[in-house]
């Protein structure tokens, strides 16, 4: 059972940044109940991510639809994301650790998305709309860190737009089994006792890896 996290930070060195501990926290429950077990570790803000432009993603497609041959830099950026694509394909559970970006993914998530959500390799479309491909028993879990609190059934539940996009994005479109959330939430809310909520956050991780992996 191969994972795959996904750091989506774009200060990922940083372990005064509460995703980062999130992410710490996820490896050291994974070593404990798989040792010897490696996990495989994407850094967006460390890697070059192909992009829907018309130098890249866009001008690539366009010219593989017309059957017009890449120029060497066109391959080399098809190359980049194909060996995303085949990356993600290999690893059965996944990790998405991120912050929240004024309500929603960052831009690199959003990027790394655009070159995994691919028609014929992770869905297909039908008569009937598309159907997801990724089927066979994968799994996906976000690890959040928000400054704001989602919970409260307030005015800003409804914008917690990263959960919803990249539920529906696995679920919906490439058809995996399960999306889980863990949040460490309100590191920037007044009341909030950050100790208290990280507390919460493990206790949330506890509930969900065994999940993730039963």
């Amino acid at each position: 059972m191969k994972t795959l996290i996904i750091n989506a930070h774009p200060d990922f060195r940083n372990e005064a940044h509460y995703s980062v501990q999130m992410e710490k926290m996820f490896l050291q429950k994974h070593q404990a109940a798989f040792p010897g077990e490696t996990v495989d570790v994407l850094n967006l803000y460390d890697t070059e991510i192909p992009v829907i432009s018309n130098d890249e993603l866009l001008g690539i497609w366009d010219k593989q639809a017309k059957g017009v041959t890449l120029n060497e830099e066109e391959q080399r950026i098809f190359a980049l994301n194909q060996k995303l694509l085949d990356q993600f394909k290999s690893h059965h559970r996944i990790v998405i650790v991120s912050p929240v970006h004024n309500f929603n993914v960052t831009a690199k998530m959003k990027d790394y998305i655009d070159n995994v959500l691919i028609a014929r390799q992770t869905f297909r479309y039908t008569e009937s709309g598309s159907v997801g491909l990724m089927t066979d028993d994968y799994r996906v879990m976000l690890l959040q860190a928000s400054g704001s609190v989602y919970t409260n059934n307030d005015r800003y539940t409804p914008l917690e737009f990263q959960r919803t996009y990249l539920d529906a994005m696995f679920v919906e479109m490439m058809g995996f089994d399960s999306f889980q959330i863990v949040r460490l939430q309100g590191t920037q809310t007044s009341g909030v006792d950050i100790n208290d909520a990280i507390q919460s956050a493990k206790h949330q991780l506890d509930v969900e890896f065994d999940k993730f992996y039963e």
